[in-house]
C-alpha cells in the first residue's frame, strides 16, 4: 500500500515539475511564466519531499529535513515570486499583448516606490515629492 502511495505522489510531483518546465516554454510573457513555474515547481518539489519522508520512516533526520524544506519552500517561493514580479513590472518588462487589464497602471509612484490605491493620489504624491525635491535643491 505504501508503495502505491509513493508511486502516485512521486508521479504527480514529477508531472508537476514537467508542467512547470512546459509552462516556461508555452506562456506568452514573463509574469505568466513566473507564476506557473513557481506554483507547479513548489507543488512538485513538495510532493517529492513528502515521498522522501515516507520512504525513510525510521530515519528522523530525513523526515525532519523534508518537513523543514517544505515549510521554507512554501514560505519563501511565493514571496520571492511576488518580489521578482514587482521588480519586473517596475522596471518596465512588458505585459502580454493579450492582457485585458493592467490593475497596477497609474498606481505606482516612481518617486517614492510605493503603490497607491487611487491613481490620482499617486500622481498628486509624485507632484508633491517633485516640488519638495525642487525646494530642497534651491
Amino acid at each position: 500500500m505504501i508503495n502505491i502511495i509513493l508511486a502516485i505522489l512521486s508521479t504527480v510531483g514529477a508531472l508537476s515539475i514537467l508542467f512547470a518546465s512546459i509552462g516556461v516554454l508555452r506562456m506568452p510573457d514573463f509574469y505568466l511564466r513566473l507564476s506557473v513555474t513557481v506554483k507547479a515547481s513548489t507543488l512538485g518539489v513538495g510532493l517529492l519531499l513528502i515521498c522522501a519522508a515516507i520512504m525513510f520512516p525510521d530515519d528522523v533526520s530525513v523526515t525532519t529535513k523534508s518537513i523543514a524544506i517544505i515549510f521554507f519552500l512554501l514560505l519563501t517561493a511565493p514571496i520571492a515570486a511576488h518580489m521578482i514580479g514587482k521588480a519586473a513590472y517596475f522596471i518596465g518588462i512588458p505585459l502580454w499583448k493579450g492582457t485585458i487589464i493592467d490593475e497596477l497602471k497609474g498606481m505606482y509612484n516612481k518617486e517614492t516606490h510605493c503603490l497607491e490605491s487611487d491613481p490620482k493620489k499617486a500622481d498628486k504624491n509624485a507632484e508633491d515629492n517633485i516640488a519638495h525635491t525642487d525646494d530642497a535643491t534651491d
